[in-house]
């Protein structure tokens, strides 16, 4: 095998370092997806070249063709099939209200991802606590359950997970992660239901008044996308390998190899068709976000590439062979670069490793779920962990939610209040 370069990983290194500091240092010309596009293109480029030139075109054909296209056509098809349900009304913010939402938000991240039940719950909990004071936490709260640990069952639960499914990990293998997913979600959900009960008691009487005077009752709209959501769960827990072992020919036919990414596609038109226009206006519905998750990780799939057969050449050299270390190692870089990457570069590195317990999608199993569980998690330690952070963020603010900075929320929640719960699951589950 050809031995890679270190300089190779330049190009993905880069890209990481856009994604991180592109918002917070060029915020509005980040903000434009063309811009997102130049620098995946630019970036892109020498990678090309490099590969051609080594004679490794087919890694990444491989990268692109398996990879890349499966993963945005699944969160497209989660982001259209759920921006097709909207939830309305307004009841009274009590604690129990608000714990209810977080946990129906947490039992839902892992069905339909962790974008999409985010985006579904966020504006109806804005405003049912509209007449409270006291809503940072709430918000804060529901980053953590909702747009990230709760969807660690599932591949549609979050990004880094669909991409280890792509690797070769079943679809019922992450129920494995059971442990791990309701120890973290009773303690924060606990954690939550008495911080909210002390700011209760703190709001003022007019305030919680005029909230139990302007109920509205709940209501749901755009319904058969529920159904549609099914068809997405079936299509990836059986369209796979595993139940039909055609679409691991080389040589099978184009529509067997991606009939999984064909019936999701169709999925998606049926939405858009059977979805009254006035639902997604409801719900603000618009391309840009999906548009900018396609841009960006073109040029993640793209220069990692190199990157990840670096790391699988240079396994034994990092000094990482107990779950506990890639635990820390995966979260470290998914709460500050992008969690799914991340767990590709750390796959990849447990690919070099010699194996001693049983295997799954080529590692280890206790390496795949330190892993997994990492990746999924630790991607709540920042705003830019993981993509529903900053939406939910940015919703918030143009509800009037004073939300923190970058570091006034590591330093006043994550560290605080996450971190120690993630040492806990280790301590206890890995």
């Amino acid at each position: 095998m050809t031995q890679i370069p270190a300089w190779a990983l330049i190009p993905f290194i880069l890209q990481l370092l856009m994604i991180a500091v592109a918002p917070l240092a060029f915020e509005h010309w980040w903000e434009r997806n063309r811009n997102k596009l130049i620098v995946s293109v630019i970036l892109s480029i020498p990678v090309c070249i490099f590969m051609l030139t080594k004679g490794m075109t087919h890694n990444l054909e491989h990268q692109i063709l398996f990879d890349y296209i499966p993963f945005i056509i699944l969160l497209c098809a989660l982001f259209v099939v759920t921006g097709g349900i909207h939830l309305g009304g307004d009841i009274a913010a009590k604690p129990a209200t608000n714990l209810a939402f977080l946990g129906v938000g947490y039992l839902l991240a892992s069905l339909m991802g962790t974008t999409g039940a985010a985006m579904l719950l966020i504006r109806p909990l804005l405003r049912t606590n509209q007449q409270r004071k006291y809503r940072v936490h709430t918000v804060l709260f529901f980053i953590a359950l909702v747009a990230n640990c709760g969807g660690l069952l599932t591949p549609l639960g979050d990004p880094p997970l669909f991409l280890l499914y792509l690797r070769g990990a079943e679809f019922s293998w992450f129920f494995h992660l059971f442990p791990e997913w309701l120890i973290t979600g009773a303690i924060l959900l606990t954690i939550y239901y008495f911080l909210d009960n002390y700011y209760f008691k703190h709001e003022k009487w007019e305030a919680i008044s005029a909230d139990i005077r302007e109920k509205v009752p709940i209501h749901i709209n755009g319904k058969v996308n529920f159904l549609l959501l099914l068809g997405i769960v079936a299509s990836v827990a059986f369209i796979n390998p595993q139940y039909i072992p055609q679409m691991a020919d080389h040589h099978a036919a184009f529509p067997i190899k991606f009939l999984r990414e064909i019936l999701l596609l169709l999925l998606i038109g049926a939405s858009i068709l059977l979805t009254p226009k006035t639902v997604r206006k409801r719900n603000k519905f618009t391309w840009t976000p999906i548009g900018e998750v396609a841009f960006v990780f073109l040029g993640i799939f793209v220069t990692m590439t190199p990157a990840l057969l670096y790391l699988n050449q240079h396994a034994s050299e990092m000094g990482l062979t107990s779950p506990w270390q890639f635990y820390y190692a995966t979260g470290l870089l998914s709460g500050f670069l992008d969690n799914a990457p991340t767990a590709l570069a750390f796959h990849s590195v447990a690919q070099g490793l010699p194996v001693s317990d049983a295997v799954v999608a080529g590692i280890s199993e206790a390496l795949l779920k330190a892993i997994s569980v990492a990746s999924v998690f630790f991607g709540a330690m920042t705003y830019i962990g993981n993509g529903p952070n900053f939406m939910v963020k940015a919703i918030a603010e143009e509800n009037g939610v004073r939300m923190p900075g970058f570091f006034g929320y590591i330093l006043k929640f994550s560290l605080i209040i996450l971190l120690p719960v993630y040492i806990l699951v280790q301590l206890i589950c890995l």
